[in-house]
């Protein structure tokens, strides 16, 4: 079995995605594949778990990983198809119903879900998920638009007198406005504002100090390491999901090319990447088969990073 087969092998949102991203697959064969995301596997799983009144996990937004937030964010992922009935009925049950109703500050609990709140992470992953999901989510964009800091990125704790940036605030808001630019929102004033934030990541080459330029061994937030590798990340930074943004948004730059090498160097004697990490909290559902044992999920992501980076002098 090939490392190919062994993907496809799986759940139909690795498996649309591998014949996207690895197998140049005819366009309606990949539609038809993606489709099933909706019907069969996790995809269908997260969507049977919904609730009457919208919410998945009974809350906007959790501590958890179970929550509305979260599973927009994993369907986003998944894969779900925007277009598909499934995808419009959940999105109009949130759209309709969901508030922040004690989920965040008590200024926030009338807003619904997709004006969001106040933190730009917990708003980046909202706005996210709602430009996949063909939402109106350009108060939030509008926000994060203002709340970016000098040096490019984005920080949480920005309303606490913070004036350095997060790599995890960054690659959330990053995502988001991609996704919003993707989904017809791309202004002069957004894509200027989300290439000084790449540049953030990239002058400090995904995980070095733009200070002093030595690696960075953990994050003070929350002490993980980025250079260990999960999926699902959720608000988390790591290398792998910075080359990942990367590989969405522009052509291969060599100041990636140690974060390249840091990936090349995970890959298994079988060519496959482990689950390094999974980040405590409840799950809406399992998607890996544990810390520790290969990933497809992983190995997917590292694949197809290895691939974008391949055309470095193309």
């Amino acid at each position: 079995m090939t490392i190919v087969d062994w993907l496809l092998d799986s759940d139909p949102s690795i498996r649309w995605q591998v014949m996207r991203d690895l197998m140049d697959a005819p366009a309606a064969e990949v539609a038809a594949e993606r489709a099933q995301v909706a019907r069969e596997g996790a995809g269908a799983r997260l969507l049977a778990l919904q609730a009457s009144d919208g919410r998945w996990g009974g809350a906007a937004w959790n501590r958890g990983w179970n929550s509305t937030m979260h599973v927009l964010w994993l369907l986003l992922h998944l894969g779900l198809d925007p277009a598909s009935a499934e995808a419009r009925r959940a999105l109009r049950l949130v759209r309709d119903h969901v508030t922040w109703q004690g989920c965040g500050p008590e200024e926030c609990d009338h807003n619904t879900f997709f004006a969001g709140e106040v933190e730009p992470c917990i708003n980046g992953q909202v706005a996210a998920a709602g430009a996949y999901f063909g939402q109106d989510v350009q108060s939030i964009v509008v926000r994060l638009l203002g709340e970016q800091l000098s040096d490019g990125g984005w920080n949480c704790e920005a309303p606490h007198r913070s004036t350095r940036s997060s790599f995890n605030t960054t690659i959330c808001v990053l995502e988001a406005l991609l996704e919003y630019e993707r989904a017809g929102g791309a202004t002069t004033v957004v894509t200027a504002a989300r290439l000084r934030g790449q540049e953030y990541l990239l002058e400090r080459r995904l995980f070095r100090r733009g200070s002093t330029g030595e690696a960075i061994e953990r994050d003070r937030k929350g002490g993980a390491s980025w250079t260990r590798f999960a999926f699902p990340t959720w608000w988390h930074y790591d290398v792998l999901r910075g080359l990942e943004y990367l590989r969405s948004a522009v052509k291969p730059d060599e100041r990636t090319a140690e974060a390249i090498e840091l990936v090349e160097s995970k890959r298994d004697a079988e060519g496959r990447w482990p689950l390094e990490t999974r980040y405590p909290g409840m799950v809406a559902v399992e998607i890996d088969e544990g810390e520790g044992r290969p990933s497809r999920w992983n190995t997917l992501r590292a694949m197809r990073v290895l691939r974008w980076y391949e055309r470095v002098d193309s």
